[in-house]
């Protein structure tokens, strides 16, 4: 009487294990991804806690020793130097990982992160009106490069893991890893998402966020106290107050570029722009008496959710981000948006008649969304930070600011996946700075 040999254990778990991926592939990307969200997650996050809480430091000795804004020329021209001998390579910033997704050439060099983190500092510490994004986002994305070649990474999984890290790196300095992977997901395409990218975006923001967490680095909270019963005659003024935030947002962008370009033909020596910019902002501190418009603004943003302020608060702080910006000093313009848009919609009050805080809040993310072409992100990032009960009134404003800031933009090489309008078909797939 015969029998039939068994099959070794371990051959009939990989005979297993085989059968179970054809049938679900998906589980080995998810499980490379997960392990590499981790990595760089646990990286970036890391990094965003170091930069805030460094941030944070900075911003006290600052407030506390006011004949610090009088060496912001020479900070500006120090950064200026740093970046003219030394990083011409990296000085697109955010533009350069945006770049790097629709085109990846070689790798992104490592020295944009100490770079920007310095340039950054040297901005705050000394009194220039920047936020801390771009920081945040160019710092994540030139240390996650640095493994695609030790991971073996092909050329479209390499422009996978720049969206991952731009997506931590927002997430973990705003403490809004949704938001983050979304901001990941939209930034870089006009109109469309790269789903294939999702998984890796969600799973390095959550872990960046936590880990930044983790480092008992705190963020700031906002609270909208009164937000009415939906209606029709609410949804309008929404509406109103959606274009008035798109305005802004195109303002803003156009008088960037502008400013820059006459910084840029005016002043042929690089390093000698950002002295001068820094020589305008101290005439400026001094001349209005206060340096309410200069650094990140926090206070002021959290003020506009609860009191009154003077109507020409966003107007200032656009003038004084602007001056900082475009001379070429380091940081970013997210948190200056968040003091525009939250102040302009306190100003709105005066005449729209819905909540100051509410309309603060829907400032805060429609005139960002408007300003970097990321609509879902700023709605999502409104919810967490605000709470559910905004939802709808965050969405309208961010939508119509979205579409009423045209094919303007913070991030000039931004590429137009899905044109807003009909109207420009013609311009699909051409990138901002193009038109």
């Amino acid at each position: 009487m015969s029998t039939k040999k068994q099959k070794p254990a371990h051959k009939k778990i990989r005979l297993s294990l085989q059968v179970f991926f054809r049938h679900y592939p998906s589980t080995l990307y998810i499980f490379k991804w997960l392990l590499i969200s981790l990595f760089i997650g646990t990286l970036i996050g890391s990094a965003s806690a170091f930069f805030l809480q460094t941030l944070d430091r900075a911003t006290d000795f600052r407030e506390n020793h006011l004949w610090m804004i009088a060496l912001l020329p020479i900070g500006g021209l120090l950064t200026g130097l740093l970046y003219h001998y030394y990083g011409k390579d990296v000085e697109a910033g955010n533009n350069l990982l945006i770049d790097t997704i629709h085109e990846p050439q070689q790798t992104i060099p490592f020295r944009m992160a100490p770079f920007v983190y310095i340039g950054t500092m040297v901005t705050h510490f000394f009194g220039g009106s920047a936020g801390r994004e771009g920081t945040a986002l160019q710092m994540a994305g030139a240390i996650a490069d640095q493994f695609s070649k030790p991971f073996y990474l092909t050329t479209d999984e390499r422009k996978i893991l720049i969206i991952a890290a731009i997506a931590a790196g927002f997430g973990s300095v705003f403490g809004t890893p949704l938001a983050g992977a979304l901001f990941g997901l939209e930034v870089f395409l006009i109109g469309r998402i790269r789903y294939n990218a999702i998984f890796p975006a969600f799973a390095a923001a959550i872990i960046a966020d936590l880990v930044t967490k983790l480092w008992q680095t705190n963020h700031t909270h906002y609270h909208i106290n009164i937000v009415p019963d939906i209606s029709f005659l609410n949804i309008f003024y929404a509406v109103l107050a959606g274009i008035i935030f798109g305005i802004a947002a195109a303002t803003f962008s156009k008088a960037m570029q502008f400013t820059g370009n006459i910084f840029k033909s005016k002043i042929t020596y690089p390093p000698l722009r950002p002295f001068v910019g820094g020589i305008v902002i101290v005439l400026a501190v001094w001349g209005i008496g206060t340096t309410k418009y200069i650094g990140l603004g926090i206070p002021t943003i959290v003020a506009s959710f609860d009191q009154q302020l003077p109507a020409y608060d966003f107007a200032l702080k656009m003038l004084f981000t602007i001056v900082t910006l475009a001379a070429g000093f380091k940081g970013g313009e997210v948190t200056p948006l968040f003091f525009i848009g939250a102040t302009l919609g306190n100003a709105l009050s005066y005449f729209i008649p819905l909540p100051s805080g509410l309309l603060a809040g829907m400032g805060f993310v429609a005139v960002f969304a408007g300003a970097t072409n990321t609509p879902i992100a700023c709605m999502i990032m409104a919810i967490e930070l605000f709470g559910s009960e905004c939802g709808i009134y965050v969405a309208i404003a961010c939508v119509v600011a979205y579409l009423l800031s045209g094919n303007s933009s913070i991030y000039t090489k931004q590429m137009i996946g899905e044109p807003k309008h009909q109207r420009f078909i013609n311009l699909q797939g051409r990138r901002l700075k193009d038109l």
